[in-house]
């Protein structure tokens, strides 16, 4: 067994097959892979990565498996796949991952061909565990992939409360151990027993409060579109393909970043912290739907029309089109009266964090500061949007403002 003093949940004891599994070059690779990618360009202290944060959801599904009284090879599984979870991760965590997967059709979770080879799939099958099934148990499926991916899984109970801790932020403080405590198996779906609403409520509202201060902040989405654009960058100048892409870690993108012609200008900004402004900024209701439903060839082309009505070079324009607004920790379950019921009927909470997410929603478009102006003014005409000129706010007023109401 090894111990391992943890900034978050102490001491975490670490034994059998993730014991074995701790070592291996995929594992550890995650030392070197940013948990929040670009977000210490907002938070200095957002340097923890996916290695620590494996650790955490780890030590979380062993105490998850204890309360459930799960053991024996089926709980094996599970503590494979928590401390496997994200060795698919590209670079910067998920900040490239639309761009890798247009190219490989493969995300972070589809991990089977990675479990299958190397030494992972040796250690796996030492322990007589198959690497596919620990496989689909990263990728949610089965009853017990519920617990790594799923709405109450224990993936998500480590990074709010991790990600706060790093970034000082109050806003993703959860019970999480009442949370690992109160996990119930009904009918083969993975439940909050009864008297559990406020708890789940809290990962619902540490979530909406994470996302406009820390995940979406509007320096981070800025810093990970740029990222974007440079990976693109890189792989149309033929320096990298895709595949190795994927595999790189943070250091090994940014030496390439920088040993390339064609993006080592451009990454420069990133290096320094001369990033791109917002040029716009403007709410959902405000853009047509066809944008908003737009896919990478035709964002691709609007931002070439912008570029052409603003007379700049196309590198200076980014547009940056989030999906729409959507709340899976809604469709969590909690025993009610005897009777499994989604968090979406049962608290009103929800229809008020609904509200609150459509008022952060924004679309952005990115220039550099000189020429922001012009950018700006040729993105509201060529992207039609129903708004005078240049939008910026503070989208967690928003949500402030919502619950305000809710409570009020």
């Amino acid at each position: 067994m090894k111990t391992i003093k943890d900034s978050v949940h102490d001491h975490i004891e670490v034994d059998g097959v993730a014991r074995d599994l701790l070592d291996t070059p995929a594992v550890q690779r995650l030392r070197h892979i940013a948990q929040l990618g670009t977000v210490s360009l907002v938070y200095p202290s957002a340097n923890h990565t996916r290695f620590e944060h494996s650790l955490g959801v780890y030590h979380l599904a062993c105490e998850a498996l204890d309360h459930l009284g799960i053991s024996g090879t089926e709980a094996e599984r599970v503590q494979a796949a928590a401390l496997l979870h994200d060795v698919g991760h590209g670079p910067f965590s998920h900040n490239l991952e639309t761009l890798t997967h247009r190219e490989t059709g493969r995300y972070h979770d589809d991990v089977h061909e990675l479990l299958a080879t190397g030494e992972v799939g040796d250690v796996l099958r030492a322990h007589d565990l198959e690497p596919a099934a620990v496989a689909d148990l990263v990728a949610g499926e089965g009853r017990f992939g519920q617990l790594v991916s799923g709405e109450l899984d224990v993936d998500r109970m480590d990074y709010l409360v991790r990600d706060a801790h790093h970034t000082g932020v109050p806003y993703g403080t959860i019970d999480h151990g009442r949370l690992v405590r109160e996990l119930r198996f009904v009918d083969g779906e993975l439940v909050l027993a009864a008297g559990n609403v406020q708890s789940a409520e809290s990962l619902l509202v540490s979530r909406a409060l994470m996302n406009p201060t820390v995940y979406s902040h509007s320096v981070a989405r800025i810093s990970k579109a740029m990222l974007r654009r440079a990976g693109e960058q890189l792989l149309e100048a033929e320096a990298t393909d895709a595949e190795t892409l994927q595999r790189m870690d943070d250091h090994d993108l940014i030496v390439a970043l920088r040993s390339s012609d064609a993006t080592s200008e451009f990454f420069r900004r990133f290096d320094h912290r001369t990033l791109y402004k917002r040029a716009v900024w403007a709410e959902i209701d405000d853009v047509p739907g066809g944008i908003i439903e737009a896919d990478h060839e035709a964002i691709t082309t609007f931002e070439r029309e912008i570029a052409d009505e603003a007379d700049v070079d196309p590198t200076s324009v980014i547009l940056d089109v989030p999906s729409r607004p959507s709340m899976k920790e809604s469709t969590t379950r909690v025993l009610v009266n005897g009777e499994v019921r989604q968090l979406g009927r049962q608290s009103p909470l929800v229809d008020a964090l609904r509200a609150a997410q459509y008022s952060q929603w924004r679309l952005g478009v990115y220039s550099p500061a000189d020429v922001r102006e012009q950018v700006g003014s040729a993105a509201v005409d060529v992207l039609g949007l129903d708004i005078e000129g240049p939008l910026v706010t503070d989208v967690r007023d928003g949500l402030y403002a919502t619950l305000d109401q809710f409570v009020g």
